[in-house]
């Protein structure tokens, strides 16, 4: 049985965690990638596992391309190729939640603070459903580039490394609401957007609540 915000802050024996505005996304994002939990850890892990490749590709390539290209292709990873991902970074995030029922979906951005969003408005979603919005992008992504850096010549695996690097650093606004799940992973939590007003929910929901 689907259940709405309205059914959600009506039964008592449900209890308000916090309101987070779009406007503080940042200050909250940063909060929640400093507490030392296994997702930080797994998600640092990973950005070290990437130096790795990252110092043997731009090893390989040293002396071989002129210091021109190697500029270049370092432009196009870093700056290039991570602004060409963000819609189908965002795309990925939409598929999921499709799959979730939601059908009042949209797609934001935060000019002042710099950062794009998908949301869907007044959409509950639990855990699991929350986990797999979430991890959709940064798993598909990776893989897609992780593969197509078998086929490519040493310098554009200089170029697809560095977008990798640079698009997991960005997914740092997803981390920061995977591991509030995780730091509450006692509680039955179910979030939703009030897009008109700027604010996503977070709710402790009794067992008897069904979504």
């Amino acid at each position: 049985m689907n259940i709405t915000p309205e059914s959600i802050k009506g039964n008592p024996e449900n209890s308000h965690l916090l309101t987070l505005h779009y406007n503080e996304m940042i200050p909250f994002v940063i909060e929640h990638l400093k507490k030392r939990t296994l997702p930080v850890f797994i998600a640092l892990l990973v950005l070290i596992c990437m130096i790795i490749p990252l110092i043997v590709i731009r090893v390989n390539i040293a002396g071989t391309y002129p210091l021109s290209n190697i500029v270049l292709h370092s432009l196009t990873g870093l700056v290039i190729l991570p602004l060409l991902l963000i819609l189908p970074h965002e795309f990925l995030h939409i598929l999921p939640y499709r799959l979730s029922g939601a059908r009042d979906i949209r797609i934001g951005a935060n000019w002042k603070e710099a950062y794009f969003y998908v949301t869907a408005h007044n959409h509950p979603v639990q855990r699991g459903w929350f986990m797999v919005i979430a991890l959709t992008p940064a798993i598909t992504i990776t893989a897609i580039i992780a593969l197509a850096m078998v086929y490519v010549t040493p310098l554009w695996q200089w170029s697809l490394i560095c977008a990798l690097f640079a698009h997991s650093t960005m997914c740092a606004g997803d981390l920061a609401l995977l591991n509030y799940f995780y730091i509450n992973r006692h509680k039955n939590i179910v979030t939703w957007d009030d897009v008109g007003k700027g604010e996503a929910y977070f709710y402790e929901i009794s067992d008897t609540t069904m979504i």
